[in-house]
């Protein structure tokens, strides 16, 4: 074997970096079906195919915004596998790292229009995602990225997916802490957890207060763990450095560094809410890449989540960076009177 110069070597470690990814999101993706209008399934013809997952959709979202996300995750080796690595490269997420399992399939799941919200119905027991582990942990993609993003679904798919979240979250070492954030949507999805016949509460609260960025829904956190307040889900959520809390259309709250930063939603057009929470975090996410502060951080997530909130999709389209950061320096009052497009 020949090795390298320092200088080439020297090299090669600053394409690896330049190369490498911003974001690393690991999650399960599934093949999406869904009805082309808002008349609920068991009424439709015939559906179309998407791809949805709360964490590509996240580095879906962070690629749209004009940063290098990767997806690590497991496939079936099937048609919807094919689909979803499609679309997710067409997007401008780096798939490479995308393992494939030839026994378990691709999970699927069903979109369900009702007159008060988009029902989902899920078909991903025993599916390829199920079966990452702890080892996953040691991908090289995850130790040269940036921010490593999981959610609370992960936890509950599988023992060896939880494993996984606990060796990402509470396993990690101090020089892996310098090294790297691990942000962390808590996602929860009660379903999964009654299935896996594990409680949800105390799980999701170990692996929020190990994380480094936490997302929170108000209401989600009020039904796991009781409080109501921002400012007492905060408090229950220490020692995480940042904690967000969104409360839908009201806004949303963070925690940082000892300071509290409030941001109002912007007025925008409801068409569907499925993936506006994943929306929001990418467009976080990608304020913390670019070290904006706080209040800059949180009105690129409304914006990036308006955008999901006008479409059926649960990946939409970034609005330009040409409309999104202008918006970020104005002032209070001009904020309040955006409305998000």
């Amino acid at each position: 074997m020949t090795v390298p110069s320092p200088a080439r070597a020297a090299d090669d470690q600053e394409q690896a970096r330049t190369h490498a990814p911003d974001v690393v999101c690991v999650g399960e993706t599934m093949a999406v079906l869904g009805p082309p209008d808002e008349r609920p399934l068991a009424e439709q013809p015939a559906l179309s195919l998407a791809v949805g997952g709360a964490e590509s959709n996240v580095a879906c979202g962070l690629a749209g915004l004009g940063h290098r996300a990767a997806w690590l995750s497991r496939l079936g080796d099937d048609p919807f596998a094919h689909r979803i690595l499609a679309e997710l490269t067409a997007r401008g997420v780096d798939v490479s790292g995308v393992e494939t399992d030839p026994e378990r399939p691709t999970g699927v799941y069903f979109k369900d229009p009702a007159p008060d919200r988009t029902r989902t119905h899920y078909y991903r027991g025993g599916s390829a995602a199920t079966g990452m582990g702890p080892e996953l942990a040691d991908h090289p993609l995850l130790r040269q990225a940036r921010v490593v993003h999981v959610s609370g679904i992960t936890a509950a798919l599988s023992g060896s997916c939880a494993a996984l979240l606990e060796a990402l979250l509470a396993g990690r070492q101090d020089g892996e802490r310098r090294q790297r954030l691990v942000s962390f949507d808590v996602n929860h999805r009660p379903a999964l957890w009654r299935a896996a016949g594990t409680e949800a509460a105390p799980a999701l609260l170990a692996l929020a207060r190990a994380a480094d960025i936490v997302f929170v829904g108000r209401d989600e956190a009020e039904a796991l763990w009781g409080p109501a307040r921002p400012d007492d889900i905060a408090e229950l959520l220490a020692p995480a450095p940042v904690v967000v809390v969104k409360d839908a259309e009201h806004g949303a709250t963070s925690y940082a560094g000892g300071r509290r930063t409030f941001v109002p939603s912007p007025p925008t057009e409801v068409v569907e809410a499925v993936g506006a929470g994943d929306a929001f975090a990418a467009g976080y996410l990608a304020g913390v890449l670019e070290d904006r502060d706080e209040r800059s951080r949180l009105r690129l997530g409304h914006l990036a989540a308006g955008a999901a909130l006008r479409t059926r999709d649960d990946v939409p389209v970034m609005p330009p960076r040409t409309e999104t950061d202008p918006v970020l320096s104005l002032d209070d009052d001009a904020w309040a009177t955006t409305t998000a497009r």
